[in-house]
């Protein structure tokens, strides 16, 4: 339970403290802009916190640089010819408007967007995002099946939503997860990584020895697949995990 959110400047460098009920001090930089979030054991005084940031100067440095060299997406108009990304692939946007019943192909390379001649740049964007969701719950549904007998849990609930700072969520409690609709964009084992990293919550609430070793034994190649997410394309809202 979360008892405290506050931030703290550091060597210049805006921080968001949050205090928890855990053991460890977990410091993370997030893209697209390198935020920096500290979760920190509720008697670590903010001295502490500053220290440990301190000591991590230079590898937060490294992962800001990266975070400013890695590839954004342009803002979308929702156009014929412009890049949009599925499963990790990127496709060309093609429009088709007609007066039929409006839908998403995938059609080679292309993404098709079947279209009213009325319709708005924010009324294809429903559209696709409509797509897209529905394509990302057939594919999260049989993932959850898969893993929950892996790790030999059970979920009670999983939902998919848009979420501005992370690529998913675990209520160990309501045992619900939730997975944040940009994952669809993003290569197949990236999704897969974030869904097991959220059912492993289940297991060990904190990042602590207990839930590195199941990664580490129910999917070895996790953090590679980390990785990989971290450097794919970023929207021009991105989210970190």
């Amino acid at each position: 339970m979360i008892t405290e959110t506050r931030d703290m400047t550091v060597s210049g460098l805006r921080v968001a403290v949050v205090r928890k009920a855990i053991r460890n001090l977990h410091l993370g930089v997030y893209p697209p802009d390198g935020r920096i979030r500290v979760a920190a054991p509720l008697a670590v005084s903010d001295a502490a916190v500053r220290v440990a940031v301190i000591g991590k100067l230079p590898w937060i440095k490294r992962q800001r640089a990266s975070f400013e060299r890695q590839a954004r997406e342009s803002q979308r108009e929702m156009v014929s010819g412009e890049s949009h990304y599925y499963r990790g692939r990127r496709y060309r946007l093609q429009v088709v408007e007609a007066d039929g019943a409006p839908r998403v192909e995938l059609r080679g390379n292309h993404l098709v967007l079947h279209v009213r001649p009325d319709w708005t740049a924010q009324d294809r964007e429903r559209l696709l995002q409509r797509w897209y969701r529905e394509r990302l719950r057939d594919i999260v549904r049989s993932l959850v099946d898969k893993w929950q007998d892996e790790l030999d849990v059970t979920v009670r609930g999983w939902g998919i939503k848009r979420m501005k700072t992370k690529w998913g969520s675990c209520n160990p409690n309501a045992r619900r997860i939730w997975l944040n609709l940009e994952l669809i964009k993003k290569p197949p084992a990236c999704l897969e990584y974030v869904l097991v990293h959220e059912l492993v919550h289940l297991l060990a609430r904190n990042h602590d020895e207990r839930f590195l070793g199941l990664m580490d034994c129910h999917l070895p190649a996790w953090r590679r697949r980390r990785t990989e997410l971290n450097a794919a394309p970023l929207a021009k809202e991105s989210w970190g995990c």
